[in-house]
Formats: structure tokens, C-alpha cells, sequence
């Protein structure tokens, strides 16, 4: 019997690896929509209680990572992204279904999650079970000063 190889090695991420997340965000998240955050920002975000980060490597090369957390039964996926050369060969569905099954552990009832409207992740989410339940007008502030809407998301889980 044979097995599909593995696509990717995840493994818990840390602060010491932020030079290489936020290196993935920059090349991954467009400037010009306002979306990726900055060292200062993960940090304080991994600081809080509840608050993981998966990374997804091929041999010692970083190429995906995923940041969530769960508090008080809500799971979110704040972050989520692939190095664009790698994108289309499912490193985000494997990262995604990580983040699902560790929220799932942490007793998370839902897993939230928010993007830019017309986000081409889109599809992957939908895949994947989450439906739209609200939107942010003019959330995102790109490059230009120009506002983007944002949509929520939810996935029931369990």
C-alpha cells in the first residue's frame, strides 16, 4: 500500500522565526491592500495566552505559516500565508486543516477568520466549510489610502 508523499513538514513556530514569517507575509500579502503586519505586531500577538503559530517547511526552507488562537471557546485564524511560488500545490489546505484540528483540541466551538473582499483565498475557505456571517466596511487601508471592505467567516466546529 502506498501513501502520498507529504507535502510540507509543520511544525509550532515561535518568536525566534519571525524574520522568516514576516518575510513570507511581505512577498505573499500585496502592499497596496494593507493586509500584512508587522514584526511589532506578530510578537504582541504570540505574547497573549491562546495564541499559536503553525509553519510549514519544506526540507530547512520556511514556505507557509499559519497564526491562530482560541479564547474562551472562539478559535480565529489571524494569519495565514504561502510563499507565491509555492501557492496552488496545497501547503494553505495543509496549514488550514492544521489550524482546524488544533482549535478543535482547544475545545474552539467556531473558527472566525477576516479578509479583504474579492480575496482570491476565498476559494480555499469555502472549500474548506467556512461561510460568510459579516462584513467591515472599509477596514483595510492600502498603500494609496484608498479603503477596502472586509468579510467575516465562521466555521462551526465539532
Amino acid at each position: 500500500m502506498s501513501t502520498a508523499p507529504r507535502l510540507v513538514d509543520l511544525r509550532s513556530g515561535d518568536v525566534n522565526d519571525l524574520a522568516g514569517v514576516v518575510h513570507i507575509m511581505n512577498r505573499a500579502f500585496d502592499p497596496r491592500y494593507g493586509e500584512a503586519w508587522s514584526s511589532a505586531q506578530c510578537i504582541g500577538m504570540l505574547a497573549l495566552q491562546g495564541v499559536w503559530l503553525t509553519l510549514a517547511c519544506e526540507g530547512n526552507a520556511l514556505v507557509g505559516f499559519a497564526m491562530a488562537r482560541v479564547v474562551a471557546g472562539d478559535g480565529e485564524l489571524l494569519l495565514l500565508a504561502v510563499e507565491p511560488e509555492r501557492r496552488g500545490r496545497g501547503i494553505g489546505g495543509t496549514l488550514l486543516r492544521s489550524v482546524i484540528a488544533d482549535a478543535c483540541d482547544k475545545q474552539a466551538e467556531r473558527l472566525h477568520l477576516e479578509m479583504r473582499a474579492g480575496n482570491s483565498a476565498l476559494a480555499l475557505y469555502g472549500a474548506h466549510g467556512f461561510t460568510q456571517v459579516g462584513q467591515r466596511r472599509a477596514y483595510y487601508r492600502g498603500l494609496t489610502g484608498e479603503a477596502f471592505d472586509a468579510h467575516t467567516y465562521a466555521l462551526t466546529l465539532g
